[in-house]
């Protein structure tokens, strides 16, 4: 058996644990919450070594925010771990329940999933929010991190696995693949034998290789080519504010805007009010030729693979569009189904923007940074699923767990 498939094999021994642990999922995530805050300077102290490793292969700035760890993000993480404790047990609820004319009885309860694969790039955050969720959900994990977080995912998991070993637990509840070349990811996503579903986190490129390669079960996260639309009869000064945080409040994440599309009607006042505020993080514009003309030439021209793609940094594609049909056109073209968003005082138009948006989640007059399992009240989140079958939107517990017909009889047969 190569190294994998030992850790494939121990993990689905660990899950069979896992499926009866009941109240001791919840005494693991205390202590792992517990050894996170104790052993803070030992993953900064790891964490650090990723930051110097990242700074020397040219990581940009926003990809080494994702990276850093500091006292303050260790203690979120355990806050994290905390809070999934704190929340329900999502297994062994019922969904269904019926009695059929023969006298058979009938309920549908949510069961784990097994085991988990989940593969995701640099941000070692990632290592407990991901471990945590599985745990409670009642599955083993194996993760397998970017090698530009290997130290801190390596100190990270090192902790919490002696934590889950302190209570009783199987420490293969967790594991984590130190190999990050690029042959562990594949045998990863091939590794059907143990694994019983696959979640990517990370950038276009992770994901698209996931989706393509896999041989388990997928469940797509994450690329946000994320959109607000300035309506006709937006307020100016709500609509500037909510594209500046929904750019600027922290540009590396998922659902952050890309592109902000502006009807042609309101373009020549919002786009410098619009701009004005953006100055004040120095957002780079790409725009077409209408928004140079009103802004001129410090807006760069916009190509159309910048309408495409997410910066995730301090970039932002603009576009002056003549109708909220046209607004629409533009993103089924070039959306990747997360947030998007319409800022507009027309009842009609903000109707049609949610009928007519095919993504996870449509906002109207509000900031797409609230797609979040924890801002939409559903506590942690594994990811934001942008595909349609099984979940879609913030993962949070519940997304995590299948289910299983139980049927009680009392000797019918067919």
């Amino acid at each position: 058996m190569t190294t994998l498939e030992k850790m494939g094999a121990s993990a689905k021994q660990a899950a069979r644990v896992l499926m009866n642990a009941g109240s001791k999922k919840d005494e693991a995530l205390l202590a792992i919450a517990k050894a996170l805050k104790n052993n803070a300077q030992a993953i900064i102290a790891a964490n650090d070594a990723d930051i110097e490793n990242g700074k020397a292969a040219g990581l940009t700035a926003s990809l080494l925010d994702r990276l850093k760890l500091d006292e303050s993000r260790i203690l979120g993480m355990a806050e994290g771990v905390e809070q999934v404790a704190a929340q329900a047990d999502p297994i062994g609820k019922v969904l269904e329940g019926r009695a059929l004319k023969n006298g058979l009885q009938i309920e549908k309860i949510t069961v784990p999933m097994g085991v988990i694969g989940i593969i995701y790039e640099a941000r070692p955050n990632v290592t407990s929010d991901a471990a945590a969720l599985c745990l409670k959900a009642g599955s083993a994990v194996i993760l397998r991190g970017g090698k530009e977080a290997i130290n801190s995912n390596k100190a990270i998991a090192s902790v919490m696995r002696d934590a889950i070993e302190s209570v009783g637990l199987p420490r293969d509840c967790v594991a984590l693949v130190e190999d990050t070349s690029r042959a562990s990811a594949t045998e990863l996503m091939q590794l059907s034998e143990y694994l019983d579903v696959l979640i990517p986190r990370g950038g276009a490129g992770l994901i698209k290789s996931v989706v393509e390669n896999a041989k388990v079960p997928v469940i797509e996260t994450g690329v946000g080519n994320c959109h607000v639309y300035v309506d006709a009869s937006a307020d100016i000064d709500m609509a500037a504010n909510i594209i500046f945080n929904a750019k600027t409040q922290r540009p590396s994440v998922c659902n952050a805007i890309e592109t902000i599309l502006v009807h042609k009607d309101i373009a020549e006042k919002a786009l410098p009010a619009i701009k004005a505020e953006l100055d004040k993080k120095n957002v780079e514009l790409r725009g077409c030729e209408r928004t140079r003309a009103i802004l001129g030439d410090c807006v760069v021209p916009a190509t159309e693979n910048d309408y495409a793609i997410e910066f995730l940094d301090y970039i932002l594609a603009v576009k002056v569009v003549d109708s909220l049909d046209e607004a629409l056109d533009h993103l089924s073209k070039y959306s990747t189904g997360h947030s998007e968003s319409i800022i507009t005082s027309d009842y009609a138009s903000a109707n049609k923007f949610t009928a007519g948006v095919d993504s996870a989640a449509v906002y109207v007059n509000a900031s797409t940074r609230f797609t979040d399992g924890g801002e939409f009240g559903l506590g942690a989140e594994i990811g934001i699923s942008t595909q349609k079958l099984h979940a879609r939107g913030p993962m949070g517990l519940n997304e995590l767990t299948s289910m299983k017909f139980i049927i009680r009889g009392n000797g019918q047969v067919r």
